[in-house]
């Protein structure tokens, strides 16, 4: 592996994409991926797009005094069309805001050309202590610069 990012995706043309296969694991009876799967991948997106940018979570919660957490607060979910068993999925996200005390990003699921996913997370920034707290600028200057060639 020449990148150690390869396994977390890569940031390219303004977005983090992040390429997943469908394992017989995230099915239901019929063959297609059961709805609540969508969410850990794009979870897994999220998660990786902050270690391409060099954020480690865990190294948040101790960076500091206060320590730093990030928590859904608000998820919408377009189910555009299904995914099957061994489809490749990519798993797009992008920084729409950063700054304050929440950070909203786009995401989106594909196979192919094919849009199967749309959604739009809130993410609400707090301390250890599950208080409010702003997103150091440093950080969210650092998404918003990751995304500023996006659309």
């Amino acid at each position: 592996m020449n990148s150690p990012f390869l396994i977390a995706g890569e940031l390219e043309a303004g977005s983090h994409r992040l390429v997943q296969r469908v394992y017989y694991e995230d099915t239901d009876f019929s063959g297609l991926v059961y709805h609540a799967r969508y969410l850990h991948f794009l979870e897994r997106g999220r998660t990786d797009y902050l270690r391409c940018l060099g954020v480690e979570q865990r190294e948040l919660l101790n960076a500091d005094e206060e320590g730093l957490v990030f928590v859904v607060h608000r998820m919408e979910i377009d189910f555009k069309g299904p995914a099957l068993m061994d489809d490749l999925l990519t798993i797009r996200t992008v920084t729409e805001k950063a700054g304050g005390a929440k950070m909203v990003l786009s995401q989106e699921i594909r196979r192919g050309e094919t849009l199967l996913i749309a959604a739009k997370v809130i993410i609400a920034v707090i301390n250890a202590k599950g208080r409010p707290r702003r997103l150091p600028e440093k950080l969210a200057a650092q998404m918003l610069m990751a995304s500023e060639n996006a659309g």
